[in-house]
């Protein structure tokens, strides 16, 4: 048994406790003070496809954490070992990257990396002494399987967190590209003018921007794949979450296929599309006679649309407590939910959710700008009909801060109901 497991169980035991209790957002700086004690580290540093949103979580030294960049991390995935899909697995450690020198940040550093079977990279940057591979790596994997459970829930605040952060990242690719590409375009034009005399400088620069260019569209190719998803793998990842349903005697789930040459998702709506569906169906089954569930998705260019419905006693409401928690990430992303139901007939759902983020949050404007950002999840939740318990689990927060952040809304915009800041919320007033 390692050194480390018989020197630090109990610690190990609340470390894992306390990263299984952590949000996307902080499970980094978790993990990181978990193994600390274990191999003393500058930076760690998860790079993982699951998050759309922010594939990199980070936590250490800022100079670190502040630059590595995607393009170092596919570079270290690539040379750290996968295991083989066979019966015959081999051990954790045949997927570790063992103590080596990387480039991280833009500078050659020493790491050692671990490749979890979610595809989950975690890289650890200036190891000091000995470095249990076969513990880290056994810890790593219940840390990336934490981190896709968390992904395939999504949680109100993920998704706001996530969708922002898409936003951002694609405006700043974007820019990006521009003012390179503007740059290298003009530096061939310049060295193909035949004013220029100096044939080999010439070629030289010419063959340099080129290179640089096809760089330059690799990354934002690279940073496009981590930021949206194909509707055909979408809807495949979809069966596939469903399909224990019908395995284990649930209903019949009749999937509608959708076009499979639509508009890719981002991320974060692919991410809700699975969660909504998987939460409506569990929804639906709760029901008495429930015998088949039908799915439906689409896409009108601007929206992705869901629709669901059952053959069950149509007794599904708004005020249903699991209808209540898929409106609260139906209105993270700004969409709408309608629920029909006919009773003895059956129940109906419809999602709309807007496939691009708002260049700018209407709801931040005018008479919404005091909402401190604390108040603006609470708020948003509240105006998507979600009630204080359900306010607070989504925001692992209590009730009593859930009463105190509306009260202060309610103030800070001169409304008297939650009806009234519903309405506040969508005209952004």
């Amino acid at each position: 048994m390692s050194q480390h497991l018989d020197t630090y169980p109990i610690e190990l035991l609340h470390g894992l406790a306390t990263i299984a209790s952590s949000s996307l957002l902080r499970i980094a700086g978790a993990f990181s003070s978990v193994l600390a004690p274990i191999v003393p580290h500058s930076a760690l540093v998860i790079f993982t496809e699951d998050c759309t949103g922010r594939p990199k979580k980070k936590a250490g030294d800022a100079a670190i954490i502040d630059g590595v960049t995607i393009a170092e991390l596919d570079a270290i995935r690539r040379l750290t070992p996968r295991r083989p899909h066979s019966p015959a697995r081999q051990a954790l450690a045949s997927r570790t990257l063992l103590p080596t020198n990387a480039v991280i940040a833009g500078a050659d550093r020493p790491i050692v990396a671990w490749l979890a079977d979610t595809g989950a990279l975690l890289v650890l940057t200036d190891p000091q002494g000995p470095v249990d591979d076969r513990l880290i790596g056994a810890l790593w994997e219940i840390v990336a399987a934490d981190i896709r459970q968390q992904v395939a829930t999504a949680a109100p605040d993920y998704l706001r967190d996530s969708r922002a952060a898409s936003s951002e990242r694609a405006g700043a690719i974007a820019e990006l590209t521009d003012a390179h590409a503007t740059t290298l375009e003009s530096i061939l034009a310049i060295t193909r003018s035949r004013r220029t005399t100096a044939d080999d400088a010439r070629q030289a620069v010419t063959e340099l921007a080129s290179a640089a260019m096809v760089e330059l569209r690799a990354v934002s190719d690279r940073d496009r794949q981590l930021a949206e998803e194909p509707v055909a793998r979408a809807f495949a990842r979809l069966k596939e979450d469903l399909r224990p349903l019908s395995r284990f005697g649930g209903p019949e789930v009749q999937f509608i296929e959708p076009p499979v040459d639509g508009r890719a998702l981002p991320g974060e709506v692919a991410h809700a599309d699975r969660a909504i569906v998987r939460g409506t169906v569990l929804a639906l089954v709760e029901q008495s006679a429930v015998g088949r569930v039908r799915v439906q998705s689409d896409c009108d260019g601007s929206n992705l649309l869901i629709g669901i419905r059952d053959d069950g006693p149509g007794e599904l409401t708004t005020d249903t407590p699991s209808v209540q928690q898929l409106g609260a990430r139906v209105a993270a992303l700004r969409g709408s939910l309608t629920v029909q139901a006919t009773p003895g007939w059956g129940s109906e759902l419809h999602v709309e959710l807007p496939l691009d983020a708002p260049p700018s949050s209407p709801a931040r404007v005018g008479a919404l700008s005091p909402l401190t950002d604390r108040e603006w999840s609470v708020a948003e939740l509240a105006a998507s009909g979600a009630r204080n318990r359900m306010i607070a689990e989504s925001l692992s927060i209590s009730e009593n801060t859930v009463k105190f952040h509306i009260a202060n809304v309610l103030r800070k915009l001169g409304v008297a109901s939650r009806v009234e800041l519903a309405s506040a919320l969508a005209t952004g007033r």
